[in-house]
């Protein structure tokens, strides 16, 4: 049964990055006291006390653990960004540290943003359910090696005197993302958006913020002694799987970009992307490269990979609050500087 958080306060780790801060609002919006833990500060606000520091460090992390009722685990480095190391540290050594130091203090409450792509190997997954799809033996990239391991740990964690819950988005997208919809525009803006990979077929979940939100929030509430969820892992998503060109071209032809037309064979690509993955490692003793296109990011836009919110909907009462339509909408309409200036130019024209 979900308990009665309004007045608490939480941590919320990650706080100043894209789904951190849209969780806040919404935090603010229901009742909690929010305070933020990051390694910067990104945005103001008056309602929330920001701490500044390294999450691999406990002295930097007690002071923001102080009276807590629970703690959010967001933080994380951008997946795109292909920096091992920081992959390692922060997802990791950092979530151990988080762990460790949470009991050390009596925190008694975790809820982890993980990843869909801990249980994905390029293969197809149709309408996956969470107690059908072991961990991927064979990641696809470093990032989702190191997010398996954080899984991993937080669940591991969970006791009678410290619960635990793994949240898993699927394909987030948003107002402020900085990620797959700034991504896209900056393919877009380089022409390199006119192509589609494989039949175009491929059907995929994407899922907006405020619904990610939602799911955090309701797993804060229902994290309780003798609960259902306490040591397990949660499919979040829009539950309107569509495929995945279909989604990009609403998205690029909305901020006023050229739709995907022209096919090229998957199985192609996927082999080039794997070359390139291996120049770029044997090279890597001499210099840093970092290829465009990867084994993940031709196995993402080319293979179906949708998921069954089934058990969140059951176990904590999970169920979207925005549709496509309207998170698409919201998304375009919060970013008119990614939108194409030349189609303005002739919008103003004519």
């Amino acid at each position: 049964m979900a308990a009665s958080v309004k007045g608490k306060k939480c941590l919320v780790i990650g706080g100043g990055g894209f789904l951190g801060r849209h969780l806040c609002e919404v935090l603010l919006e229901r009742g909690w006291i929010v305070q933020v833990f990051d390694i910067r500060k990104t945005f103001e606000d008056s309602r929330i006390q920001f701490f500044v520091g390294d999450l691999c460090k406990k002295e930097d992390l007690k002071p923001a653990l102080e009276g807590v009722y629970c703690v959010f685990h967001c933080a994380s480095p951008a997946p795109l960004s292909n920096n091992k190391a920081l992959f390692y540290k922060v997802n990791y050594e950092g979530t151990l540290n988080i762990i460790e130091t949470c009991k050390e203090v009596g925190i008694k409450r975790l809820i982890l943003t993980s990843s869909a792509s801990v249980v994905y190997e390029g293969h197809g997954i149709k309408n996956g359910k969470e107690d059908e799809l072991p961990y991927a033996k064979k990641p696809l990239d470093y990032y989702t090696e190191t997010k398996i391991l954080q899984e991993k740990a937080v669940l591991s964690a969970n006791s009678e005197d410290f619960l635990t819950v793994a949240i898993r988005p699927h394909g987030i997208f948003g107002p402020r993302d900085l990620s797959m919809v700034a991504t896209a525009v900056d393919m877009a803006r380089k022409g390199k958006t006119k192509y589609i990979i494989g039949d175009g077929k491929n059907v995929v979940d994407f899922t907006y913020v405020g619904n990610v939100v939602h799911g955090h929030i309701l797993a804060a509430e229902n994290l309780n002694p003798g609960s259902p969820i306490c040591g397990k892992a949660y499919h979040i998503t829009n539950a309107e799987p569509i495929f995945f060109w279909t989604f990009m071209t609403r998205l690029l032809t909305g901020l006023g970009y050229p739709a995907p037309s022209i096919h090229l064979p998957y199985t192609f690509l996927y082999i080039v992307a794997l070359i390139m993955q291996f120049v770029a490692w044997a090279l890597s003793p001499f210099t840093t490269i970092t290829p465009t296109l990867t084994p993940m990011k031709v196995a993402l836009a080319g293979t179906d990979h949708f998921y069954s919110s089934e058990r969140a909907k059951n176990d904590m009462g999970y169920k979207p609050v925005f549709t496509l339509d309207q998170g698409l909408k919201l998304t375009i309409e919060s970013s008119p500087h990614l939108r194409n200036e030349n189609t303005e130019d002739k919008e103003k024209k004519s």
